[in-house]
């Protein structure tokens, strides 16, 4: 089930809006078939490694990341493949509430197949966590990207922020780009840096364009910036009292419900999970990233810490957070911590109330 791991994260950059999946099939204590979902729309894992293993198939057990499709959509079920190979028994790691309805696993249990439930279950659900998220929850994986100096600062008091981390942390950037669905801005981000928000990367392959959210709530964005140049995807989300004029005539824009402080966070990311998007990487300034994490809708933050120093009328990584007293302060748990040439990533993730 590890080497079936292994594999299914060979395809963070490309199965989006579907899961990572491997699968590995044995033959008593040796490999002879494995494979991964490479692709949305092309086969699943189980098919590649049952064309791997061949007649080697039969009596074998195989080892998947994520329970099996029981439903038709754009590749036959997987669980009719494994049923006709022949195979005697199968172990999930996780399952699929995508599935509820599919029936694999019966339909497999009344095939003679023994099926066992739930090795390595959790590194499963981790390797996956947008995709659960966007099932189960109804939204994305939100995670915030942040570059701050030593003293905690993110930009100079005029906002300049170019660059406080160095070439290759901004190159380790990209590659969370890519497993991402979206990048999500707001208009400060935009009016301050005209950011193209695009994916750059030197190697590896990425299935789809990535989109580009921006949260424009009076459409204020001027004509001419980099994320209207229709050169990817974007979706400017509003107010449902603006009007889009010609300015947005390469993008899409769609009206959501606001207020004095800014469009309904929550509806946006709805929106975001009814398209299909897993997880999104927010790119953006202070206010924004202090309002999501305020609201609780932040799962992820990703720091790159450098070692510099801004000065203390530099600005802060969020803003509205009103910690009064220590009793108030914010906990986040740090999941992993790794140099990026002369910075130190930090993956945090906010500790559950209580």
């Amino acid at each position: 089930m590890a080497r079936a791991l292994q594999l299914a994260a060979r395809g963070a950059f490309t199965t989006r809006p579907n899961p990572m999946v491997g699968c590995v099939i044995a033959q008593g204590g040796e490999t002879v078939g494995e494979g991964w979902h490479q692709r949305a729309g092309e086969p699943h894992a189980e098919v590649f490694a049952l064309r791997a293993a061949g007649e080697r198939v039969r009596g074998a057990t195989a080892y998947v990341t994520l329970e099996p499709c029981g439903l038709h959509g754009r590749t036959p079920p997987c669980v009719d493949a494994l049923i006709a190979a022949g195979v005697a028994r199968v172990v999930v790691a996780s399952e699929d509430v995508f599935q509820k309805n599919g029936g694999a696993l019966e339909r497999l249990r009344a095939a003679g197949i023994d099926v066992r439930m739930g090795l390595m279950r959790e590194a499963a659900r981790e390797l996956n966590r947008g995709f659960f998220a966007r099932i189960e929850r109804d939204r994305p994986w939100l995670r915030v990207k942040l570059a701050m100096s030593l003293d905690g600062r993110t930009a100079l008091a005029n906002g300049d922020s170019k660059w406080i981390t160095g070439e290759e942390s901004r190159q380790d950037v990209q590659r969370w780009r890519a497993r991402s669905g979206a990048i999500l801005t707001g208009l400060g981000t935009v009016l301050a840096d005209d950011p193209r928000l695009t994916l750059r990367l030197d190697d590896g392959e990425v299935a789809a364009p990535l989109w580009r959210v921006l949260l424009d709530r009076n459409l204020r964005t001027p004509a001419g910036a980099n994320v209207l140049d229709g050169s990817a995807p974007t979706l400017v989300l509003h107010g449902d009292h603006a009007v889009p004029d010609a300015r947005f005539a390469a993008v899409e824009c769609v009206a959501l419900a606001s207020d004095e402080a800014g469009i309904d966070l929550e509806a946006a990311l709805r929106l975001l999970a009814a398209r299909g998007i897993n997880e999104v990487q927010v790119e953006a300034g202070a206010k924004l990233s202090g309002a999501l994490l305020a609201k609780g809708l932040v799962d992820e933050v990703l720091v790159y810490v450098a070692p510099v120093l801004l000065g203390e009328a530099a600005r802060p990584l969020f803003a509205g957070l009103d910690v009064g007293t220590m009793a108030q302060r914010r906990h986040l748990d740090l999941i992993e911590s790794t140099r990026i040439g002369d910075d130190l990533r930090l993956q945090l993730r906010p500790r559950a109330s209580g």
